[in-house]
């Protein structure tokens, strides 16, 4: 299974321009990991995309945690937690993309009037897709700030081909300048100048909005936490149906999920086909293939076991790709494996 092909089945390549819906604010919560419904759950502010965008879903690289390449400052490990707003619960297998500045406030992909020399690179970008536990994690560096915005990290989580959210997150004053100031030799820009309120994105709230900002004692840098509301309801996503799979199957997630060692894919096939199951790391690695052969139609499932497999223990991404006389389909969702 090539890369691109993989990428396909998450809606990631040729995806084109996606709909976004007017939502309003999110509620922050404490970082842990829970599948019990969060205390209060509004959903995000729709803030513009910014100037620098770049669509991810037109090049495969994206597929990633560690966002750095060769960008240095204060590494930064960034968590969002995504919730469905019907019922303030987890929300798997939603994509969410981020970008942002590097330390001296330029964004790759772009040249222009201030941003000069940076066309074509594609550093501080990347997707990944939410877990049994709502959440995405990026390893990336504190974004450094530039005239007229306040620091911040643009996100956008993609829950199918007719729904996406795309916000901004931004962090406490006195924290965020105190880790400029500590790291002077690397942020030279200094202090970030404005507030909350002169900045024209958050002026107008910006509540839950404000991600958590927490020392790492291992990595010397932070760890950075926001959980965001979007419309919806957590465990199932907002949409069921995707065109990728051209009314030809129904991919269920797996269970137990999450699991140890063992768990099961359950499918249901509209004809006869040729099924292959893959798994991906999140580096977006082909690490396993199990060819499930030609099956009928109705429903079915396929045993993963991670052990028989030589795998890790961790979070991985399955897709099925499905092969009769229509055509190939495919469709991917999250695994969460735990000891």
């Amino acid at each position: 299974m090539k890369r691109n092909e993989f990428l396909k089945g998450l809606g990631l390549v040729g995806a084109g321009t996606l709909i976004a819906n007017p939502v309003v604010k999110t509620a922050n919560a404490s970082n842990k990991k829970t599948l019990a419904p969060s205390d209060t759950c509004v959903l995000i502010p729709t803030e513009t995309a910014g100037p620098f965008p770049l669509d991810l879903t037109e090049n495969p690289t994206f597929f990633r945690q560690d966002v750095r390449e060769n960008k240095t400052g204060v590494q930064l490990n960034l968590k969002l937690r995504i919730i469905g707003s019907t019922n303030c619960l987890p929300m798997q297998n939603a994509r969410v993309n981020i970008w942002h500045c590097d330390k001296d406030g330029l964004y790759s992909g772009y040249s222009q009037q201030n941003n000069q020399g940076q066309a074509g690179l594609t550093y501080l970008r990347g997707y990944q897709m939410t877990d049994v536990n709502g959440e995405v994690e990026f390893v990336t560096i504190f974004p450094g700030w530039y005239t007229g915005r306040i620091c911040h990290i643009h996100f956008q989580v993609y829950i199918s081909s007719m729904y996406q959210a795309i916000s901004q997150l931004t962090f406490p004053i006195s924290e965020k300048n105190a880790i400029y100031a500590a790291n002077s030799g690397l942020y030279t820009k200094g202090a970030d100048p404005l507030n909350f309120n002169q900045d024209n994105i958050f002026s107008d709230g910006y509540t839950y909005q404000v991600a958590t900002i927490t020392p790492n004692a291992t990595t010397g840098g932070y760890d950075s936490f926001l959980e965001v509301t979007v419309q919806g309801s957590g465990t199932s996503g907002y949409a069921i149906v995707e065109p990728e799979t051209g009314g030809q199957f129904k991919l269920g997630q797996n269970f137990p999920n999450p699991f140890d060692g063992v768990t099961t894919i359950p499918f249901n096939l509209t004809n006869r086909s040729e099924v292959e199951i893959s798994l991906f790391d999140l580096a977006g690695r082909n690490v396993a293939t199990l060819k499930q052969g030609d099956l009928l139609a109705g429903d079915q499932t396929a045993l993963v076991d991670l052990k028989a497999l030589g795998l890790a223990t961790q979070n991985y991404i399955y897709q099925i790709q499905v092969i009769n006389e229509n055509g190939t389909f495919r469709q991917c969702k999250m695994m969460s494996a735990v000891r």
